[in-house]
């Protein structure tokens, strides 16, 4: 969940490592630092500070321009609290070596009374500050840094992306990783190697995939693979295909924003050539699973896991086999029954998120097919899937996720038409029906954005509320967990999302005078519309302040009324979730809070 960036080259090193780390900074902002070599063979420079990457730059008096070898960290606390001591790089006790670290080291413990009883002294309460003085050890031993990486790696238990950095080499940065995201960005006389390829992208667009318990060596001119053996390894290069533009705000005021108007495109770009005609569909990616499945298993996390619970009525429908939708922090520690004719489908917008892909390994030791949706490419669980669907949503920098969100919808709408297509679940003209319905949703996504300022207006009027209920029936039962998920991260407050039908089986003692209660209703043809509306009802009766979401098909005397356009049932989550991300982002913004870094979150869950 931290941000990690390495560079080496003829630049100032100070220089690119704080650019990525801006770009990195959602991954982690309890604190930030910096270690650079200046001079060879002397102490390190070593600059860090508790809070967000700013605090850290207010430090940095000097600009060091002679460093041309330097590693940054974000960090997002996990073992010790946020502070200037537990802050990364970490040092050894010479000052000449730095380290630092994505993950946990599970063992931290009996490494440090290990090297405390040999005389070592610790200054900070993290689990990293271990792997410093092990390499340290390790380093005047046999005097190559990458030796003392993968002799330290081997001793190690747990996830982790090590960059390690000595004065004695200064052109030279090692890395490390296992269960924990890290890739090389490959440029022209200079090289880095970073978390996520955000850090980089303004540079080069050339990167490469490191495997599990690789170390890497990476000099301006040169980068050196090998495994934990030292056996030499030739990584996979690919290309970005994205600009540093995309990672920018481009004149929003946060990203998040940013993202939500960017859904149109999003959606589009996951739709582009997937249909060769009107009437069929085509996943090359999918040519190679046996999709003779009996059944299908959806394992996730957060908003991912709402996703595949959106994604589960359509499946079920089109292709008439049952659909289990898990959460992938859970799965692994019971006894799922999975077998050959199981099609597991993992969902993480980075590819990173470690419940997810710890459970797509206990999936696949169990003998059953798998298929990640994901929105990076080279990434660990793609990598370790037997097929992929890559959604093109582009970069996703805001910690709330929206726009990966919708690409995931769609791209399950599309492994479901796909399924379908071949099996003869569905006849050629439904097919043909949906094809049509899916193509229009970036015009209809787009509508609702350019009407989207009367509800911004009357959120606002809601900011000092206690709580925010969600209801919907069927497929809007889980756009209503999603509407509650985002109010939670970004406003901090009470929500909570239920199933209409639920209401008179407890939750619906929760409403008092004045509760907003936000209701999703299905288009008026729907044999559970009349239950929805009777829901409102009963709520209104209540006290409730209601606020509907509903397309022109119903006749509603509502004062709140938020209308989208009318679609499919099983597709209307892709647009009744945009106006439920509006209205947790403009609750935030009039609550004072930010937006796209929220208290205690990060980007990418790559702990478990």
């Amino acid at each position: 969940m931290c941000g990690i960036v390495g560079y080496t080259g003829p630049n100032p090193a100070l220089s690119r490592v704080i650019e990525g780390l801006r770009r990195l900074e959602y991954r982690g902002y309890d604190s930030a630092g910096v270690a650079l070599a200046t001079k060879v063979g002397e102490k390190l420079v070593v600059e860090k500070k508790a809070g967000k990457l700013a605090n850290l730059e207010g430090t940095l008096t000097s600009d060091y321009s002679n460093a041309h070898g330097g590693i940054g960290h974000t960090r997002w606390a996990t073992h010790g609290g946020p502070t200037d001591v537990n802050a990364h790089p970490h040092l050894d006790e010479s000052g000449k070596l730095a380290v630092i670290h994505n993950g946990i080291i599970e063992n931290y413990i009996e490494l440090k009374e290990e090297l405390e009883r040999r005389g070592h002294k610790f200054k900070s309460e993290t689990d990293t500050e271990s792997v410093a003085h092990l390499l340290s050890e390790e380093f005047k031993i046999s005097g190559d840094l990458a030796t003392a990486m993968r002799s330290v790696c081997s001793r190690l238990r747990g996830s982790f992306t090590l960059l390690a950095i000595h004065s004695d080499r200064p052109d030279l940065i090692v890395g490390a990783r296992r269960n924990s995201p890290l890739v090389v960005g490959v440029g022209t006389g200079e090289n880095f190697l970073a978390s996520d390829v955000s850090a980089f992208i303004s540079h080069t667009k050339r990167a490469l995939e490191l495997g599990q318990d690789q170390v890497v060596q990476v000099t301006p001119e040169k980068v050196v693979v090998t495994d934990l053996s030292g056996a030499a390894i030739t990584p996979k290069e690919y290309e970005i295909t994205w600009d540093a533009k995309a990672a920018e705000r481009g004149g929003f005021k946060h990203f998040m924003l940013k993202e939500i108007f960017e859904q149109p495109k999003a959606v589009a770009d996951t739709l582009l050539g997937r249909f060769p005609s009107s009437d069929s569909i085509e996943l090359k990616e999918l040519e190679n699973l046996a999709l003779d499945c009996n059944r299908i298993l959806i394992l996730a996390c957060g908003t991912a896991y709402h996703a595949g619970l959106i994604g589960k009525y359509a499946i079920e429908e089109w292709v008439q086999i049952p659909v289990d939708v898990e959460l992938a922090s859970e799965f692994r520690y019971r006894k799922p029954v999975l077998t050959s004719k199981t099609l597991v489908i993992t969902i993480s917008q980075s590819g990173e998120t470690m419940d997810t892909l710890m459970a797509l390994r206990h999936a696949e030791s169990l003998g059953a097919q798998t298929l990640s949706i994901c929105n990076t490419i080279g990434s660990t669980i793609p990598r370790e899937s037997d097929a992929v669907l890559y959604t093109h949503a582009g970069p996703e920098i805001a910690v709330a996720s929206t726009k990966a969100l919708l690409t995931q919808v769609v791209v399950l709408h599309l492994v479901a038409l796909y399924i379908a297509n071949r099996s003869g679940s569905l006849s050629k003209s439904r097919i043909k029906e949906l094809i049509s319905e899916l193509l229009e949703l970036p015009n209809k996504i787009e509508e609702i954005l350019e009407t989207v300022e009367p509800l911004r207006e009357m959120t606002r009027g809601y900011k000092d509320s206690n709580s925010v209920l969600f209801l919907g029936r069927h497929v809007g039962f889980p756009a209503a967990l999603e509407g509650a998920l985002k109010l939670k991260e970004l406003a901090y407050m009470h929500a909570e999302g239920f199933a209409g039908g639920e209401l008179k089986h407890g939750p619906i003692a929760l409403i008092d005078k004045g509760t907003p209660v936000i209701a999703i209703l299905p288009p008026a043809s729907s044999e559970i519309a009349e239950k929805m509306r009777s829901n409102i009802q009963e709520v209104r009766a209540r006290g409730a302040n209601v606020i509907a979401i509903a397309d022109p098909s119903h006749n509603l005397d509502i004062p709140n009324l938020i209308r989208i356009p009318e679609c499919e049932e099983l597709l209307q989550p892709l647009l009744s979730i945009v106006p439920l991300q509006v209205f947790a982002y403009e609750m935030a913004v009039a609550r004072g809070n930010d937006v796209d870094q929220p208290r205690n979150l990060a980007k990418s869950v790559t702990v478990e």
